[in-house]
């Protein structure tokens, strides 16, 4: 965070730009090459994922995760972007399933739902 934070008081405030630059920084550093890591960064204009192989990538859609379960979130983001308004949790969850299973080959489309109704 903070060598990001750097770069951008650096670059004024260039979110692109210092990313870039951090991104090679970290890739040239020797302590930090062995960090297996990945930064999201994000602005009123861009969102990016920094990783430590110097790679800087800007989604498709106006969604970012990382993490383990990152496929998973970023599944469920999509979802509720594309479909925001009007859709009950089942809706939501079919369409991260659905997401999920386009991006991770050990996801299928096979979608079962069960819903308990409040009394």
């Amino acid at each position: 965070q903070e060598m990001l934070e750097g770069k951008l008081e650096s670059y004024s405030g260039d979110l692109r730009r210092a990313a870039v630059e951090m991104a090679q920084s970290w890739r040239k550093d020797p302590t930090l090459q062995k960090l297996e890591a990945m930064v999201i960064a994000f602005n009123d204009q861009d969102l990016l994922l920094i990783s430590g192989n110097g790679e800087v990538l800007e989604p498709d859609e106006s969604v970012a995760a990382i993490g383990s379960g990152g496929y998973y979130a970023q599944a469920a983001a999509v979802g509720m972007l594309r479909h925001a308004s009007g859709m009950t949790a089942s809706e939501i969850a079919k369409e991260a399933v659905n997401i999920a299973a386009d991006i991770d080959v050990f996801t299928d489309h096979e979608i079962v739902t069960d819903e308990i109704e409040e009394k």
